[in-house]
């Protein structure tokens, strides 16, 4: 196991980048996970080398870390170069680089070839724990993917991997340049597309999740977009008492795909 013991050296310089920059993370396919969780339930395939902290290898005994550490390469650095390329407040001790995972948007529409349809549309999500958020909502309330715009945070940034809690490994995800193109395409396949926003709504709890559709959520400042709320099957909305004019983007989306969930466990 090689040591290293500069923040100067080529692969703690390259592992910043990765952390830090989006387009090193395209370039590479590649991107950056930490702790100790994501580290199990990343699938083996992705890894492709680990960094310890090598006050942290002394007190590993569990035989899983172990023996993945044994089939990767596996590189042990000081408190000091760890804390250089970690991006949390309390690090775990163990980060590693893995491969982006890749899926197509058949993979999403095939998902639903022998139940009805759940996807999640995003549009311009911009908060990382929002984006994160949504993923492990989307796998917990057994959506089939998500499809978001590529102007949506990075889904590799690290403190979005962070809050994916490894479903960034299970959901299938997919971009597109034309959200309003993609709502009409959903359509023409028959998911019905729910657009979640304030002007002429209806009660999102009336709604039918039963059949095929798709949950459509906007960006957390200014909403969806008008072509596309027009492109959608419907409006839908969250009644809120109080003053609050909105719930956050992460919280309507699970409000909505758990309705959907619950009425289909019903069936």
């Amino acid at each position: 196991m090689e040591r290293i013991t500069s923040v100067g050296n080529a692969r703690i310089k390259r592992l910043v980048s990765l952390r830090q920059k989006a387009r090193t993370r395209r370039e590479m396919k590649s991107f950056v996970i930490e702790g100790i969780r994501l580290f199990l339930d990343t699938p083996e395939s992705f890894i492709r080398e680990i960094y310890i902290d090598e006050n942290y290898l002394s007190e590993v005994h569990e035989a899983a870390i172990l023996d993945r550490l044994s089939r990767h390469q596996t590189f042990a650095v000081t408190p000091e170069v760890f804390a250089k390329v970690s991006d949390t407040v309390s690090p775990q001790g163990m980060l590693a680089v893995v491969s982006m995972p890749e899926y197509t948007a058949d993979r999403i529409l095939d998902g639903g070839s022998q139940h009805s349809h759940l996807i999640l549309l995003l549009e311009d999500i911009q908060d990382p724990g929002n984006l994160g958020t949504m993923f492990r909502t989307a796998e917990a309330a057994g959506a089939d993917g998500i499809i978001m715009t590529g102007n949506t945070v990075d889904v590799f940034n690290p403190k979005v991997v962070r809050s994916t809690m490894s479903a960034v490994f299970r959901v299938p995800f997919v971009y597109t340049d034309d959200m309003a193109g993609t709502v009409r395409k959903l359509q023409e396949r028959g998911i019905w597309v729910f657009a979640a926003c304030l002007e002429d709504s209806a009660d999102y709890a009336g709604a039918d999740y039963t059949k095929s559709c798709a949950v459509l959520i906007g960006n957390e400042g200014s909403g969806l977009k008008r072509e596309t709320i027009a492109a959608a099957g419907s409006r839908i909305v969250i009644p809120m008492k109080g003053e609050i004019e909105s719930l956050n983007a992460a919280v309507s989306a699970a409000v909505i795909l758990f309705e959907a969930q619950r009425q289909r466990r019903m069936q």
